[in-house]
């Protein structure tokens, strides 16, 4: 098991990764971030919003499932939030330079790197 900060800075090997974070969704506090480019308090804070919207939305359509990611493409770069399985409550969220990033193999890396975290 990795701890927060050996966790982010594998997430931060992938090519093309810009920035990363742990955030614990019932409070939208980041508990680590590494990486540059983006203001990640506040995007810690907004992504909290989806991840709750989309609870919302599942529990209202009677889904029984739960989120292996949510991806966000913009024009120039791919968010990835993955919430933690092994940690309710938390979720990992990643932004990738489109131009320089493999979003398949970016994906599994995270999922991979979620699933070995050590709180």
């Amino acid at each position: 098991m990795a701890s927060i900060n050996d966790s982010l800075k594998s997430i931060m090997a992938i090519d093309g990764a810009l920035c990363c974070a742990l955030v614990d969704s019932n409070s939208g506090m980041l508990l680590g971030h590494a990486g540059a480019g983006i203001d990640m308090e506040l995007a810690a804070a907004g992504n909290t919003e989806v991840v709750r919207a989309k609870m919302r939305t599942m529990e209202s359509l009677n889904l029984r499932d739960s989120i292996d990611d949510i991806l966000i493409t913009l024009g120039k770069q791919y968010h990835i939030i993955r919430p933690s399985i092994s940690h309710a409550g938390l979720f990992f969220y990643v932004v990738l330079d489109k131009a320089r990033a493999n979003l398949a193999l970016a994906r599994r890396k995270v999922q991979e790197v979620e699933s070995g975290v050590k709180l």
